[in-house]
Order: structure tokens, then C-alpha cells, then sequence
């Protein structure tokens, strides 16, 4: 029997689980060690189903497990993720005389981190009364992979504290992940110095950690002096320091690293070749993107999906919608729901909202079933253009299929509703929720602000903070266009002013613009004319033009032609500028002045922009210009407005003389 147990031992370490199941099956005899080393044998090979069978069978034998067999069987649980077989594995663990030993109770403590259950591993933990650095490790693991990032960073201080101080690569590698993304670069950099004082500042796994701790909190410089101390880096640690330069903004950078890994004859994966493609995000990169769109159809990354998810990503960053397009064409049959929700975020950016609308029509024939993010994106849609009708479906969808319960569609439905002008439905929506953010607080806000219902927005602002939910930027620009719609100018003031000294939110052109609105509105132009001027930000077009517009109301031809000319002086064409200047000039009396700028206006060719409306008609989206020549059906819809016009002058709606 002994030799038989041996022969199981090396089957299974070997992967060879014919063999040792052949000899297990022939044994006239077995004993603990036998079944232990068959069930170890499974669970070390990715049979987990096995595994566990075994482990029953044994104990229908009579057999009683130690730590060993418990080790073994419990981590095959783990990766079956079956959690009430894993409750059940550890009642016998508890039951058991050998529940105390470290190698079951760690093998717990991994298990339930797998089962993301933090608080069933820390039960476990804290009943360990002599704990190793496994058992330390497990837990500090488990609460970086889980998002308890300061947990994780907590647990390893008290680690040290209780003097483990034979930490390991792993360990490290759990608290730099953890730094990471709680972009605490300056705690990572004491770890840092802590992982050299171990000696493991050549290992390739702590130098990977490091580099991408660094790059992912933007210490580009740390990343490469990092990565640069391993001692012989490996693809993950290049694909690491490439990612960081990506993010970080540097395509040229990551280009050059690339070239750098490719000379090393290092051959990049399609974690690199789409780490490298996040760096183009701006149309001025679009060259050196299409140049690694090159190698990667001379290398046949193209085929796989992931790739072709990022290129079209890339393309639609960096405003080139036809070939995003053109990739989904190429990849329609194989498109996944990442490759539906690239395409539709794609035109939902540029406002094709429209596309958006036929594309998921297209979406809802093929193999994937939309998710939150798609909805968002159709919610997005049907807000730029108003459609209330395709909105309201989206909602019932998200409804039918328990996607209301994501609080992003949430708040993506309660933002459609208000740029629909819907307020009931909005307000309706928020009520439901039981824990809404700050987002959906801000977009009713804003909501009730914009459509003239001051006083609701400023009093669910009052309830907002008295529930201690924190404003953001979007919150304020909504508060303070209520104080400017309802005349409350000394509050708005007040508030804007809190917004850095009690919130910690630094104004932007956008809050400011909000200011001058406000003041301009309560007809105090000069007021508002002297903060733009004290800003300590440079005013944007926005700005002088909203202050233009309330000198239009108010007949101040004064300010209303140093604004002008600040425009003008931004943007020499501005139409808008002109007009309403032009509108100053003629309410004024000033007829003169009229004839002068429209004449300077035919000289310099500038042209009022037409206005544009739209109406969605059997799920067709059809967009108006003013004075369009351009539409398919223009003679009809002419032909029509001309029956209108003279039905409208028969039956005196209009005077003649008009």
C-alpha cells in the first residue's frame, strides 16, 4: 500500500490522472494517505467535480479527513465557486479534530475570498490564534482583490506589527495592487523601499507591481527607474510600464517602449497590443494608432476580438467614426457586447443619436442581450434628441429585465426624463430609489432649474445635505441656475462661494458662467461685467456671450459692445455676436450702426447659423434646417408649409400685412 501511495502521489503531481486513478481503482486496500493523494490529484488538476466526488465517497468509507485532505478538498470547492458546498466543507472543517490547523483554516480564508465573501474570511482569521505568513497573505490579498483597498493596507501594517517580517513577493504584490487603486503613490513608495530592504527589488513580480503602482498613479518617472531595477523583466512587466505611459497620456512614449520590448525579441501579447492602443485618444494621434493598426493585421492580432474591440475604441476617441464603423463591419459577425456597446458609445459621442438608434435595432436580432451600459447609451440617445416614445421603451425594458435595479441606468433614466422635459417621471424614478448619489440628486437638480422650478431644485438641495450626500461640480451648476432663475442673487452668492471653502469644489468657467447669468438677469449688467473681469480663470466665449444676451434685454449698448468685441476678439466669425449686436444697435434707435455692422457682416461673409429641429416619425429620426434645400423630401414638406401658410392667413390667424 505504501508503494501504491507513492505511485498515486507522482501521478497526480505529474498530471497523469489516468494512471493514478487506475492505480487507486486496482488497490484491495486503502487508507487515508490513498484517498488524500487522489483527491489532491484532481483538485491540483483543474477537476475539481472529481475532486469533491472522492471526498464523499471517502467519508461514506468511514474514513475521517485531517488537514491535508481538508487543504486539498477545499481549494477544489474554491474554483467550482459552489458556496454551499463550501459552508458544508467547513462545518466539517469545524467538527473535525484537525479544524484547528493552518493548512485547513488558510485554505478557508482563500476560498471565501474567492466566493468574495470578505467577512466569512475574516471569521476565519481572527479565530486562527497562531497565524503564519499564508495565513496573513490570504487575508491581505483577499481585501485587495475585493476593493477593501484600506483593509488591505490595515492588515499588512498589523502584520508587520506582530513581527512577520519573512514577507514574500505575493504579499507585496497585494499592497502595491491596493496603492494602485487608491492612487496612494507616496504609501507605495515606502513599500516600496520596504521590498528592498527585503531583497526583492530585482523580483520580476514585485518590479511588475511596482512599475504598474507607479504608472497607474501617474509617477511615470518611478515607473521606469522601477522597472528598470528588475533584473530581467518578462512581457507582463513591459505590458505593465507600456499600459502606464498609455494612460498617462505619452503615445510617443509608449511607442518607443514597444519598439524597445519588440528589439529584446520579446513577443508582445494582446494585453499589449491593447495597452498600447489606449494611449490614442485625441484626433492628433490618430497616425501613430493607424500605424499600430498595421502591425497588428501583419501580426493577426486582428482576429481576436479583444483587439478589434480596442481599435474601434481607438478610432472613436480619436473622432474618426468611419473607420470605428468600418472595424464593426469587419467583426459584425463575430461582435461580442463589448464590440455593441464600442460602436453605440461611439456615435452617442459624435451625437449620431440617430445610428445609435438603428444599431441597436441590429443588436436586438443578434446572439447578445443588451446590458447596463448599453442602455445607458440608448437613454443618452433619446435624451439629445427628446425622444420621450423610444425613452419610455428603454425604461420598460431595464424594468422587465431587473436592469433598474444598476443605479447608472437609474441615473441614465432620471437624465433622459429631464432633457425630455418630463419632470414627473424623473422625480417619480428618484423617489423609488433607495440609496440614490450624488449624480442622480445633481441631474434632478439641474433638471428642475433648467425647465424654472427654482424652488424645488434649492429645496432638494437643502435635503441633499441635510442626508450628508456630498455635491459634486454638476450639483452647483444646477443650484446656482436656480438662484438665477428665481432672482435669489445673495444666496447664490453664498453658495458660490462655499463651494471651495465648505466642499472643496474649485469654480470652473461653467459655475461662473452660471454667476454672471444671475447677476446679469437681475439686471445688474456692470456687476456682472466686473467679475468676469477679476476671474481668475480666462473667460470663454460662453461667458460674454451670455452677458451679451442680457444687454440685449436690458438695452445697455455700453457693455453690450465691450462684450461683443470680446467675443469677436475670441472668434472673429461668431454670427451670434453680430446678431445679437445688431438687435442692441436697433432697439436703441441706433439705425445707422444696424446698416454698418450688417454691411461689415456681407464684407467679412458671415452668416447667422440656421436653426435646426428634429421629429422622430415611425423610428425614423428626421432632421430640419432653417430654409433646407438639402432634405429628400423638400418638395412635399414646401408644399405642405405653403398649404399651412394660406390656411393659417384664410382663417386670420396671421395679419396680412406680415
Amino acid at each position: 500500500m505504501i508503494f501504491q501511495n507513492h505511485l498515486l502521489n507522482m501521478y497526480g503531481k505529474c498530471g497523469s490522472l489516468s494512471d493514478a486513478r487506475k492505480v487507486f481503482d486496482e488497490m484491495l486496500e486503502r487508507n487515508l494517505v490513498s484517498w488524500t493523494s487522489i483527491i489532491a490529484g484532481y483538485s491540483q488538476n483543474c477537476q475539481e467535480n472529481e475532486a469533491v466526488d472522492l471526498y464523499f465517497r471517502m467519508r461514506q468509507c468511514g474514513l475521517t479527513p485531517d488537514q491535508f485532505t481538508f487543504g486539498s478538498v477545499i481549494k477544489a470547492c474554491s474554483n467550482m465557486n459552489h458556496v454551499e458546498i463550501g459552508k458544508l466543507l467547513h462545518g466539517h472543517v469545524i467538527k473535525s479534530e484537525h479544524g484547528s490547523h493552518l493548512i485547513a483554516q488558510n485554505a478557508l480564508i482563500a476560498m471565501y475570498t474567492k466566493y468574495s465573501r470578505i467577512s466569512e474570511a475574516l471569521a476565519v482569521f481572527l479565530r486562527i490564534k497562531s497565524k503564519d505568513l499564508i495565513s496573513w497573505s490570504s487575508m491581505v490579498a483577499g481585501y485587495s482583490q475585493l476593493g477593501y483597498e484600506l483593509e488591505a493596507l490595515s492588515c499588512f501594517r498589523e502584520m508587520l506589527s506582530r513581527g512577520i517580517y519573512k514577507l514574500n513577493e505575493f504579499v507585496f504584490g497585494s499592497v502595491f495592487s491596493a496603492c494602485r487603486s487608491l492612487a496612494q503613490a507616496e504609501y507605495g513608495r515606502q513599500i516600496h523601499g520596504l521590498s528592498l530592504k527585503f531583497g526583492l527589488g530585482f523580483d520580476a513580480f514585485v518590479g511588475c507591481a511596482v512599475t504598474d503602482m507607479y504608472a497607474r498613479c501617474g509617477w511615470l518617472h518611478s515607473a521606469r527607474t522601477a522597472f528598470y531595477q528588475i533584473g530581467n523583466p518578462d512581457l507582463v512587466s513591459w505590458n505593465a510600464l507600456i499600459a502606464g505611459f498609455a494612460h498617462g497620456g505619452d503615445p510617443e512614449e509608449a511607442i518607443s517602449l514597444f519598439s524597445q520590448m519588440r528589439t529584446l525579441r520579446l513577443t508582445p501579447d494582446d494585453v499589449t497590443i491593447r495597452s498600447l492602443l489606449c494611449a490614442f485618444v485625441s484626433p492628433s494621434a490618430l497616425f501613430l494608432g493607424k500605424q499600430v493598426h498595421c502591425y497588428v493585421i501583419k501580426s493577426g492580432f486582428d482576429l481576436e476580438i479583444s483587439v478589434s474591440n480596442t481599435l474601434l475604441s481607438m478610432y472613436a476617441n480619436c473622432s474618426d467614426l468611419p473607420d470605428a464603423y468600418k472595424i464593426f463591419n469587419e467583426i459584425q459577425k463575430k461582435a461580442d457586447l463589448v464590440s455593441w456597446n464600442a460602436i453605440l458609445t461611439a456615435f452617442l459621442q459624435q451625437s449620431e443619436s440617430g445610428e445609435v438608434f438603428s444599431l441597436f435595432k441590429m443588436m436586438l436580432l443578434s446572439s447578445n442581450k443588451p446590458d447596463h451600459i448599453t442602455l445607458v447609451n440608448m437613454l443618452g440617445a433619446s435624451g439629445k434628441v427628446a425622444s420621450l416614445e423610444v425613452g419610455d421603451q428603454v425604461c420598460c425594458y431595464a424594468m422587465k429585465n431587473g436592469l433598474n435595479e444598476d443605479i447608472c441606468v437609474m441615473n441614465a433614466l432620471i437624465d433622459m426624463y429631464v432633457k425630455c422635459g418630463n419632470m414627473t417621471s424623473s422625480r417619480k424614478l428618484f423617489d423609488s430609489m433607495e440609496n440614490p448619489d450624488a449624480v442622480s440628486w445633481s441631474s434632478l437638480i439641474v433638471g428642475y432649474a433648467q425647465f424654472g422650478y427654482g424652488e424645488e431644485a434649492l429645496d432638494l438641495f437643502q435635503k441633499m445635505r441635510y442626508l450628508a450626500v456630498k455635491p459634486n461640480q454638476v450639483t452647483f451648476v444646477g443650484v446656482l441656475t436656480a438662484c438665477s432663475h428665481v432672482g435669489r442673487v445673495k444666496e447664490g452668492w453664498l453658495l458660490f462661494r462655499a463651494m471651495e471653502t465648505e466642499f472643496g469644489i474649485v469654480p470652473t468657467r461653467e459655475h461662473c458662467c452660471c454667476v454672471v447669468d444671475m447677476l446679469a438677469r437681475a439686471g445688474c449688467i456692470e456687476e456682472a461685467e466686473a467679475f468676469i473681469n477679476q476671474m481668475e480663470l480666462d473667460p470663454d466665449i460662453v461667458m460674454w456671450k451670455t452677458l451679451l444676451a442680457a444687454c440685449k434685454t436690458r438695452n445697455n449698448l455700453d457693455v453690450g459692445k465691450r462684450a461683443a468685441e470680446k467675443i469677436l476678439e475670441i472668434d472673429p466669425s461668431n454670427s451670434a455676436a453680430h446678431v445679437l449686436l445688431c438687435n442692441i444697435f436697433a432697439s436703441t434707435g441706433s439705425w445707422k450702426d444696424v446698416a454698418s455692422l450688417r454691411g461689415l457682416m456681407r464684407q467679412k461673409g458671415v452668416k447667422k447659423v440656421p436653426g435646426q429641429s428634429w421629429i422622430v416619425d415611425k423610428d425614423r429620426i428626421h432632421v430640419f434646417l432653417a430654409e433646407d434645400c438639402m432634405h429628400p423630401e423638400r418638395d412635399r414638406i414646401y408644399s405642405m408649409l405653403d398649404e399651412l401658410w394660406l390656411q393659417m392667413l384664410d382663417d386670420d390667424y396671421l395679419p396680412l400685412h406680415i
